[in-house]
């Protein structure tokens, strides 16, 4: 191609696509893949902007997802060189969005465009989902799309995501699946009155301490496979007056669990509310779920995805469910195998964020080895 994946980084990373902000980014890749006959479909909420590109009809689709925005840069004067001037040294990129990701976003269309060339009467159908809103609240982005694809019938039957999971080298690891987090915020109630008085009053810090420490001891799954087992930790926790002389009327906690498939939602709850009704409580408990827990077991996009990484690198690779979240969340509603995979994550969010340069041809042609397997064989 007259453009390698290298230079259409560095064009993505010169865009100051401060989340939610896209920044034209998504228009560069259109621009890109509309000669290849790739139909755009822009579904955009508030300043969110989300992108669905197809080309073809039939399955199976495969699918690259990614975001075009990136977090702050932090104080740009601690950078060796300015964020978004896209900058070679040593055999790196640097850049915000380098690593976390825009190589990614470039390596994605550089793919498509040399396996098109290289077949272009291919089964099936390569669609690309794209969102400016992976980095914030996440409420606008692919959850949208995902939901209008569901609306209207549509499913996926392979995705990849462009997320930086590689440690310490390109291809180590493949995420195929990321735990749930649940998170819950508990208010328990007592009396308040003056510590010299503890019979008028009902100390709620005290009542609580047996059922957190119950909370903090129960073993509430074994994992599985591909995952550790659930944990449930204690973020914050608040009550008082200030006074050293009052007993507080209530205590509040904010609690999460990191799932696996191993749980359910459900099944959390009512082993939290069976333990605080245990200890004959009185209090309010008020749940929030930001993400399912999502598995793509050992099988045909895996498989394939590590047989195109260990032409390419050499390297044998892991598949891994450690870290947070991530869009796949979303995608795996409709879409059975999903993974993440993309360059190192060592930089991500940090000052001098970078990617390898040598890194950033490989990883399209992994991509592109990839669709080779799903589309040709």
């Amino acid at each position: 191609m007259t453009n390698s994946t290298l230079t259409l980084a560095q064009m993505l990373i010169a865009r100051r696509s401060l989340t939610p902000n896209d920044d034209g980014c998504q228009q560069i890749l259109i621009h890109r893949l509309a000669g290849l006959g790739f139909k755009d479909e822009h579904m955009d909420f508030g300043e969110v902007q989300n992108l669905w590109l197809r080309k073809g009809t039939e399955g199976p689709v495969v699918c690259f997802a990614g975001h075009t925005d990136v977090v702050p840069t932090g104080p740009a004067g601690q950078w060796d060189s300015d964020p978004f001037t896209p900058t070679i040294r040593d055999g790196l990129l640097y850049g915000r969005g380098a690593a976390d990701m825009k190589s990614s976003l470039a390596a994605f269309v550089t793919a498509i465009e040399k396996f098109i060339e290289s077949h272009p009467d291919h089964k099936g159908s390569i669609a690309l989902l794209i969102t400016s809103d992976e980095e914030g609240p996440a409420v606008e982005g692919t959850v949208k799309v995902v939901e209008i694809l569901q609306a209207r019938g549509e499913t996926i039957d392979y995705c990849i995501v462009g997320e930086p999971t590689s440690t310490d080298r390109l291809g180590d690891i493949i995420k195929n699946g990321r735990r749930g987090s649940l998170s819950g915020e508990l208010t328990i109630k007592g009396i308040q009155g003056h510590i010299a008085y503890p019979h008028l009053a009902k100390n709620p810090i005290h009542l609580a301490a047996p059922a957190i420490a119950e909370l903090a001891q129960t073993q509430w799954d074994n994992g599985n496979e591909y995952f550790p087992a659930t944990t449930w930790n204690i973020s914050n926790i608040h009550s008082g007056t200030g006074a050293t002389n009052v007993i507080p009327g209530e205590i509040n906690l904010l609690f999460n669990f990191r799932f696996s498939t191993a749980s359910t939602v459900d099944s959390l709850q009512e082993k939290v509310h069976a333990i605080l009704d245990r200890h004959g409580l009185q209090y309010e408990l008020e749940w929030s779920l930001s993400g399912k827990p999502y598995l793509t077991p050992r099988g045909i996009l895996a498989d394939a995805l590590s047989a195109a990484i260990r032409t390419v690198t050499g390297v044998e690779p892991e598949l891994s469910t450690s870290g947070g979240t991530s869009d796949g969340r979303f995608i795996a509603d409709i879409c059975p195998q999903v993974v993440e995979f993309g360059p190192r994550n060592a930089t991500i969010h940090k000052i001098n964020e970078a990617v390898e340069v040598a890194d950033v041809e490989q990883l399209s042609h992994i991509y592109q080895l990839t669709l080779e397997k799903l589309l040709l064989d």
